[in-house]
């Protein structure tokens, strides 16, 4: 039987979410052969927010390849944002795959091998395009594993009338909070640091401060969660243990980027907590000539320092290196 042909592109992108179809649209655009090579679904991360989030920027700060994005809200929803990246992906034939995970790159001579859940691909050029929303902060507490918690909250509805418990004092925290106590969810929070964090939306913060304060949210300040029961947790507060009734528990405790997959590639990463990867700022080429990061997986750990909009200019800096590479 014939050995079957390896598909071959100038350029794979890894990772399919806004920062990736920005990458897509400048190589279109230049006319380079490329793929996306995506896990989930379109704009997976974008996906698995809360059904109701409001994002902070507007939406012309989250349009990517000059495609207007038009919200009828001041701040857009994460159902327009969805709409909008589909409708961007369709409208400019994206070419994309999607639940189709990249587990491997290696090299051969001059070519890159992409090893998907699905296929291998070959290619000339590498942007890694990941994001960080996948690989949640565990608790490392007795409990953890038990069905009643979740490091993703997305709808209220499913915690009407029940006590719920939410870990976090971020955005993702405080929505959760509020959306489920107005389903009237018995909401208690219990946040590490003295106080509800300063990044949380300006039109949101003082609402939640409101709702403890008048106590319809109990709020445990400087407290950590020591385990989870089925029917019950403990909470270690400055007053000592406290162990109350509870359901659920919405553990908002933040995400990492997949680091260790950079690793495996051969990128290098700095020895400081934030483990950034080492990549050069004016292309975003890594260590490993022709290998490329975009977007957040850019700054490491540090996953407040990139956003969309800050990281849109990242595909027009690696898809000029490459064009000018390919003359």
């Amino acid at each position: 039987m014939p050995t079957k042909k390896i598909p071959h592109h100038d350029l794979v992108i890894i990772g399919g979410g806004p920062i990736g179809l920005a990458c897509a649209l400048e190589a279109r655009k230049a006319r380079i052969d490329y793929i996306v090579l995506e896990k989930g679904c379109l704009v997976n991360s974008l996906y698995h927010y809360p059904t109701n989030m409001t994002f902070f920027s507007t939406s012309e700060r989250l349009e990517i390849g000059k495609v207007p994005f038009v919200s009828i809200n001041p701040k857009p929803t994460r159902a327009e944002a969805l709409e909008y990246y589909r409708r961007v992906a369709v409208s400019h034939d994206i070419q994309i795959k999607l639940f189709e995970e990249v587990t491997a790159i290696n090299s051969k001579g001059k070519r890159f091998i992409v090893t998907t859940s699905r296929a291998v691909y070959t290619a000339n050029y590498i942007i890694i395009a990941t994001g960080f929303y996948d690989i949640p902060f565990t608790l490392n507490i007795p409990g953890e594993d038990l069905p009643k918690l979740t490091h993703y909250y997305k709808d209220p509805h499913f915690y009407a009338m029940q006590k719920v418990v939410v870990i976090g004092a971020q955005n993702s925290a405080v929505d959760a909070a509020l959306e489920t106590w107005r389903k009237g969810a018995e909401v208690t929070m219990v946040v590490r640091q003295t106080e509800i964090g300063q990044r949380v939306k300006y039109w949101v913060r003082p609402d939640i401060i409101n709702r403890i304060k008048e106590g319809s949210i109990k709020a445990y300040y400087s407290s950590t969660v020591s385990a989870i029961r089925e029917h019950e947790i403990d909470i270690l507060t400055p007053n000592g243990m406290v162990t109350i009734e509870n359901d659920w528990v919405i553990a908002m405790t933040g995400y990492e980027p997949n680091l260790d997959f950079l690793e495996k590639t051969g990128i290098r990463l700095s020895k400081e907590t934030a483990r950034k990867p080492e990549y050069d700022e004016k292309t975003h080429q890594t260590n490993i000539p022709n290998i490329y990061l975009a977007g957040v997986i850019c700054g490491g750990m540090d996953t407040h320092s990139l956003f969309i909009e800050n990281s849109r200019i990242h595909a027009k800096r690696i898809i000029s290196d490459v064009k000018e590479k390919m003359k």
